[in-house]
């Protein structure tokens, strides 16, 4: 399946690598990891059908303590393997579907996508971008570590995601 913001990529040449989806995962439950499925079907509107994060409104149990009504802005986590490549270079062994991602992707850098952005997901399913994932503390409770790979500070002591 092929994976490509707002248009199809030009020609990089032979080295480059051609944008894809690795993998898709799902989970019904409240879980941290979900996982890996043989395909998902998404829901415009609503996100990953028959994964607990899949909704209107917010499902993240600490976004709906906070105010239920809120627009779900996270109905499909993406993630791109090179974090997992990058976690591994430091001892950490990770999965596709491990960190919570829906969709996992090689060969697309998300994390420099600005919010709005169409991404198309093969010939039919378009998601748009809505911003970035907050690292937390689960990352780290499930491999401790990880979170400090996860963030990290530019020149300006600004906070930089390098997942989610």
């Amino acid at each position: 399946m092929d994976v490509w913001p707002d248009q199809p990529p030009p020609d990089r040449g032979p080295t480059a690598s051609k944008p894809v989806v690795l993998a898709v995962s799902a989970e019904a439950g409240h879980d941290f990891s979900k996982w890996p499925r043989e395909s998902i079907r998404l829901l415009e509107g609503l996100g990953v059908e028959g994964d607990a994060h899949a909704g209107a409104t917010v499902q993240h149990h600490s976004r709906v303590a906070a105010d239920p009504t809120q627009p779900n802005l996270r109905q499909v986590h993406l993630l791109q393997v090179e974090f997992h490549e990058e976690a591994g270079g430091h001892g950490h062994r990770i999965a596709a579907g491990d960190l919570g991602e829906n969709v996992l992707t090689s060969g697309v850098d998300l994390l420099s996508l600005p919010r709005d952005t169409r991404l198309h997901l093969g010939a039919e399913a378009v998601v748009r971008v809505t911003g970035l994932r907050n690292p937390c503390r689960q990352i780290e409770a499930f491999h401790p570590g990880l979170l400090a790979l996860a963030t990290d500070r530019d020149e300006h002591g600004g906070l930089v995601r390098k997942s989610g």
